[in-house]
């Protein structure tokens, strides 16, 4: 692309304008200065509200994508790659899952979550290369993060991936109406646009951008997980209790749920080598591991469908 035009583009995103309104941040006070920044970030919930009809198509893709043997990728640059390999690496703990289901990636490479390298998101062919070489497929959900929705890394990325049959997702921060004219949307399946306007620093979207993909890749990953089985009305039920403090969590929670004392919960969880969701069925439904393993199974991982199966035959 020509400099002259690809200034043009990047000088019409809306994640790129100057909010006049803030035009002497710098002579606030610093109590001034935060009451700005947390009025802008009010703002973020809002817009985020008016995607949920595409963040829900979403949802419903990543679900089916998961229950077919498929995973979530996450492929961004900068502040938006880094919020993908955060949430990406926070489900293994929360929801109890392999850490091959959600995975994220970053323009650079593992290095550049920690400190930016320059320039590795201008490389379209590199994201094409990353589709490659973690071999997606047609199971596959790969979805995009940029705020601008021009990153080349992502969007090759994401041409790649829907070469391959896989669900693509784009998440950013400008308006639908601007990224429907201003990219080749052919490959990309979803669209979300939460639209936060101008930054309070011009530019600067790692604030209200960032916040609002944050909230975003929250919606989805927990959403999605929830439709997967993994939580017990809003208790999450599908941990990994790795250390301590999720050992005695897990005790905590058949202590709520099922009704027993502290030492029962642990003698059940000891049986199930510390598999909450089996304790679960097992207590509720006075059923041993092995039916409560084969009830799971076929209620597809809801404990309350699992335990209402059992008690409907008796």
């Amino acid at each position: 692309m020509k400099e002259n035009k690809l200034f043009e583009e990047i000088s019409n995103l809306d994640t790129e304008q100057i909010n006049s309104d803030f035009s002497k941040l710098d002579l606030l006070s610093t109590e001034e200065l935060l009451g700005v920044m947390n009025a802008e970030d009010a703002l973020v919930s809002l817009a985020v509200k008016k995607e949920i009809p595409y963040i829900s198509l979403a949802v419903k893709e990543i679900v089916k994508s998961f229950r077919s043997g498929g995973h979530l990728f996450y492929v961004g640059a900068g502040t938006s790659g880094r919020l993908g390999v955060l949430d990406a690496a926070e489900c293994p703990p929360t929801f109890g899952v392999s850490p091959d289901l959600v995975q994220g990636f970053i323009a650079g490479g593992k290095e550049a979550a920690f400190r930016a390298i320059e320039g590795a998101e201008d490389v379209f062919e590199d994201g094409e290369h990353l589709i490659d070489k973690i071999g997606v497929t047609e199971k596959d959900v790969v979805c995009g993060l940029a705020a601008s929705g021009r990153t080349p890394f992502v969007l090759g990325s994401i041409k790649a991936a829907k070469m391959r049959g896989a669900t693509t997702i784009l998440i950013t921060t400008n308006r639908r109406e601007k990224m429907l004219n201003m990219m080749n949307i052919k490959a990309v399946d979803i669209l979300i646009c939460p639209y936060v306007g101008a930054e309070v620093i011009a530019g600067s979207t790692r604030m209200k951008s960032a916040t609002a993909q944050k909230m975003v890749l929250n919606m989805l990953t927990t959403a999605a997980m929830v439709k997967m089985g993994k939580t017990y009305g809003n208790i999450m039920v599908d941990l990994m209790p790795t250390n301590n403090k999720l050992r005695e969590r897990s005790k905590r929670i058949l202590m709520l749920l099922a009704d027993v004392e502290l030492d029962e919960a642990e003698k059940i969880l000891l049986q199930t080598n510390w598999q909450v969701k089996e304790a679960l069925v097992m207590l509720l439904a006075d059923v041993d591991l092995g039916i409560a393993k084969k009830e799971l199974d076929i209620s597809n991982g809801f404990v309350k469908l699992a335990v209402k199966n059992i008690l409907s035959q008796r």
